[in-house]
């Protein structure tokens, strides 16, 4: 009896024991939960965190990369506007010059002339002093016929008139030396206005072409990793097959314009210069080149390699400033990186005739002409136009 006593006491002392253990183990376990529960809320919530000031920074990669690029479209711009300007003022100083040198000329004439009748005048007149008052007295003192006298009279008459005429012409001359004198300093001061004005536009155009470098670095910063350089010329060259969808659905078709179809290897190129990039050869990841880039220095005429109609005429992104041109047929070719644009849409060019200037617009480091035949919006390989 007593040990059948002890057994059960033994057995609740182990289950009591057990249960205790149980208890303190859950209560462990429940602690440890907690914990990897709270550690495990604050890396989601620091993750989370993480993603929204990334999401931040990339709208704002985004938000300066457009005001970059903006920013490069309104350098180009204003670029080309400087060089128009230029030109017209190279134009102009060169005008003036023959201008003025003309009125030299007419200056020394017109001296030399003024010369010339100052002694032809002032040998009439001692004669006419000399001969003239001799004759007066002989005349009263003779007492000439009447016939006599009025040849006499006659005589000093056309003289007189003569003379008469001679001064009115040296009046002229005095009148013409006069006005071209005045002509000639007014022409001076106008080429020292415009030898100024060089100055003003040359210090303009370094300051902003200064301020294009520092926005293409800027730029070329914002687009560091190779992806996001991949996304921008994929969306580059999506918004230029748009432009030219949206240019050839505007193009109006002329019976004079026929096309380049015929016209292969019998064309001139555009621009001479070293090819860069051949039709077809990779630029960047898959994406292919849908033209070819002729290496030239800044400002030299870009030139139609057809007769045609201008049918865009601006600054494109990630091409600059760019002259489309519609040859008829469905044909058309595209002109960019350019430093100035010298026709506006609807204007009508020849073959040869210079349409633009090279230049490194949209970005570009190096200067050149960016060129592409398209025939229906697909784009050709241009080598096979030219001779």
């Amino acid at each position: 009896m007593k040990i059948a006593v002890k057994k059960i006491f033994l057995f609740a002392s182990v289950f009591s024991l057990s249960c205790v253990l149980m208890s303190v183990n859950a209560t462990a376990q429940s602690s440890d939960n907690s914990d990897t529960a709270n550690k495990t809320n604050q890396a989601l919530s620091k993750v989370q965190q993480q993603i929204v000031a990334q999401e931040k920074s990339i709208k704002q990669t985004s938000n300066k990369r457009s005001s970059l690029e903006n920013k490069l479209r309104s350098d180009d711009i204003s670029i080309a506007k400087i060089v128009k300007a230029m030109i017209k003022t190279q134009d102009d100083f060169q005008d003036t010059q023959q201008t003025l040198k003309a009125l030299a000329q007419e200056k020394t004439t017109l001296t030399h002339k003024k010369k010339q009748q100052e002694k032809v005048l002032a040998q009439q007149l001692r004669a006419a002093y000399t001969s003239g008052h001799h004759d007066y007295i002989k005349l009263l003192l003779n007492q000439q016929s009447p016939a006599s006298v009025e040849r006499t009279v006659t005589y000093y008459k056309y003289l007189n008139d003569a003379r008469i005429k001679e001064i009115d012409q040296f009046q002229i001359v005095l009148s013409d030396l006069l006005a071209v004198t005045t002509q000639h300093q007014e022409q001076a001061k106008k080429l020292n206005r415009i030898q100024q004005q060089q100055i003003e536009q040359k210090v303009v155009f370094q300051h902003t072409k200064q301020e294009r470098k520092n926005t293409i670095r800027a730029l070329n910063k914002a687009l560091l990793g190779s992806k996001q350089l991949l996304a921008q010329l994929v969306a580059e060259e999506q918004n230029l097959v748009v432009a030219l969808q949206r240019i050839a659905a505007l193009a109006q078709q002329s019976a004079e314009l026929v096309g380049l179809k015929k016209l292969k290897r019998k064309l001139s190129w555009p621009v001479k210069g070293k090819i860069s990039h051949s039709f077809g050869s990779r630029k960047q990841g898959y994406l292919k080149w849908k033209g070819i880039l002729v290496a030239a220095p800044v400002g030299k005429q870009v030139k139609a390699i057809h007769n045609g109609t201008v049918l865009f005429s601006d600054w494109l992104k990630g091409y600059g400033l760019v002259t489309v041109l519609d040859h008829g047929a469905g044909y058309m070719s595209l002109y960019g990186y350019n430093q100035a644009l010298l026709k506006s849409v609807g204007d009508r060019v020849e073959t040869g005739e210079p349409i633009a200037l090279v230049g490194q617009s949209g970005g570009q480091s190096q200067s050149g002409l960016y060129f592409e035949i398209r025939s229906d919006g697909q784009a050709v390989n241009p080598k096979a136009w030219f001779k």
